[in-house]
């Protein structure tokens, strides 16, 4: 696979997902990081991101419920380049009937090379980073020469 880049803009659209059991505590870090948080676009799991707009007052558009298909919505934006930053607060203790969708979602993650914080160490290292609220290029798969490529 050959590589191109992409710039994540100082403004970056962030995806909030948490498990069940994992809800209230990226509820509790949202509220704790409020303030750089409101700084960027920010989206989320249908109960995630709608609890997370009701208890911080931040402005998070809310998908579908990650069983019910959310989960593949922020796939799809990451894909399309749409998604800068994945804070997901997983839980690989409980298995969830959507596991699939799950780690398919974390693989997308790492296939287009994009920001990921899977727990709360995880996230205050990324939010104290200059990451979070600098512009910064990334390396991602060159999707054009690869479909060429395969097309030939």
């Amino acid at each position: 696979m050959q590589f191109t880049t992409r710039t994540l803009n100082a403004k970056k659209s962030i995806a909030l997902v948490a498990h069940d059991h994992l809800k209230t505590a990226l509820l509790d870090w949202c509220k704790t990081n409020k303030n750089e948080l409101s700084h960027h676009n920010l989206c989320g799991t249908g109960t995630t991101g709608t609890l997370i707009k009701n208890e911080t007052g931040l402005d998070v558009k809310p998908m579908l419920s990650g069983p019910m298909g959310g989960d593949q919505q922020i796939g799809a934006l990451i894909a399309e380049g749409k998604i800068d930053i994945l804070i997901f607060f997983w839980d690989p203790l409980n298995a969830v009937p959507h596991d699939p969708d799950v780690k398919a979602l974390l693989r997308l993650s790492t296939v287009w090379n994009i920001p990921v914080a899977t727990n709360q160490a995880t996230a205050n290292a990324l939010i104290q980073s200059q990451i979070f609220t600098n512009e910064v290029t990334i390396a991602i798969p060159d999707y054009q020469k690869y479909l060429t490529d395969r097309v030939k």
